[in-house]
């Protein structure tokens, strides 16, 4: 089986240009591709797992990986899957974030002459001239086709401004500067940035007149249609500092049963045969094909001692009556009102629910437990005394913290 049949077989794509081309270019190891990551905060996500992940695939197959870092086109903003128009930010911000991606891609990427490299368009979108880049460009580019794109259309009824609408072209720009600087040619993304993936192809086959390929990966979705990497409403970092790698392993450990077999194929390098057969698994032994995934996931991103660490704290929260290795969030006195605490505002506090919103649905189904009592009343609050010793709180089977007052 080729790198393609694998990429196959696990589900991982999801649109091609030039299939029998695409083929044959990766399976013998003569892909230089690259993949784009828009620095707009200061640490990858689960999100963008995926990504990390087939680029590894691709360069444990001989292919060239080129991580392109988005400081040009950050400064933009890209309206896919967007219904408002991204914070901009300042240069100093994304150089920042450029540097905690590279830290955070070395897990997964080698880098050095002859493997990977790691380039950002800011070197050549921000010394273009806008005239000139017409010129050159803006004639290769339709308005009508553009308004035609998923990315755009969705955005027409609240409205989409000249400056996202450039986007398209920076990004197709970005494929033409690198064939011709760095011989890439391929391109790969999510499903969502299809139509800018084809505006880079079709831009170099205007102007330069060589094939190029480009190819979408399913994104992963859990069984609610939410992208991963997106739990109570926030972001699962790969950060340490921003998501533990004990709350990275719980995330993973909480997938629903529908989603683990996907999320084994998609993202971990588990051979097909042995995921074949968990496949079969049912009652208890899911759970245990979701530890293997939570594990195999935590030690790509932190290494084995943390997903070793992260498993056995796990298992001994949920041990008979063990509590004392429950996730804690610490809380100050700004955090009371009137000497006390709401469970909704802990709730939020404590990162088990979004939004008081969402806390109040959660006790209002049944869904939240204090220590071994369902809560039921949303009003329910607790003492300051009652807090400095600690309150346990659950939501759902799996997700606990201890909230302390400090």
């Amino acid at each position: 089986m080729g790198i393609y049949e694998e990429l196959q077989a696990r589900g991982l794509i999801a649109q091609v240009t030039d299939e029998e081309e695409i083929r044959n270019v990766i399976n013998n190891g003569k892909a230089v591709f690259y993949i784009g990551f828009d620095c707009t905060a200061d640490s990858l996500t689960a999100g963008h797992f995926m990504a990390l992940t087939l680029m590894k695939r691709l360069q444990m197959a001989g292919n060239q990986p080129i991580a392109l870092i988005g400081g040009g086109t950050t400064m933009i903003g890209d309206p896919s899957g967007r219904t408002d128009m991204r914070k901009m930010l300042t240069r100093e911000d994304i150089d920042h974030n450029a540097q905690c991606f590279k830290r955070q891609m070395e897990r997964f990427i080698e880098f050095g002459p002859g493997k990977a490299i790691m380039v950002n368009n800011a070197d050549w979108l921000l010394d273009l001239n806008y005239v000139d880049l017409l010129r050159e460009v803006g004639t290769c580019f339709s308005v009508n086709n553009m308004l035609r794109a998923e990315c755009y259309k969705q955005r027409m009824e609240r409205g989409l401004s000249f400056f996202e609408f450039n986007y398209m072209i920076m990004q197709s720009y970005d494929f033409y500067y690198l064939y011709q600087h760095y011989g890439c040619n391929m391109q790969f993304g999510g499903d969502d940035q299809w139509s800018n993936m084809l505006g880079g192809r079709e831009l170099i086959r205007r102007k330069l007149d060589k094939p190029s390929y480009a190819m979408t990966i399913t994104l992963l979705t859990d069984s609610q249609g939410k992208k991963m990497g997106k739990t109570a409403g926030n972001a699962v970092w790969l950060d340490p500092n921003k998501t533990s790698p004990y709350d990275f392993f719980q995330y993973w450990r909480n997938v629903d049963d529908a989603d683990v077999i996907k999320c084994l194929r998609m993202l971990t390098f588990l051979p097909l045969e042995q995921i074949e057969e968990m496949s079969h698994w049912q009652d208890t032994k899911i759970n245990e094909a979701k530890e293997i995934l939570a594990w195999e996931l935590t030690n790509l991103v932190h290494g084995e001692a943390e997903a070793n660490a992260a498993r056995d704290k796990a298992r001994a929260i949920f041990a008979a009556g063990s509590t004392e290795s429950i996730p804690e969030t610490v809380i100050g006195e700004g955090d009371l009102r009137d000497g006390c605490a709401d469970v909704m505002s802990l709730l939020v506090l404590s990162g088990l629910c979004s939004t008081r919103s969402d806390a109040r649905r959660n006790i209002q189904q049944g869904g939240v437990l204090c220590g071994d009592d369902k809560v039921t009343d949303i009003a329910l609050s607790f003492s300051a005394d009652q807090l400095r010793q600690g309150v346990v709180l659950r939501r759902g089977k799996k997700n606990y913290k201890r909230i302390v007052l400090r």
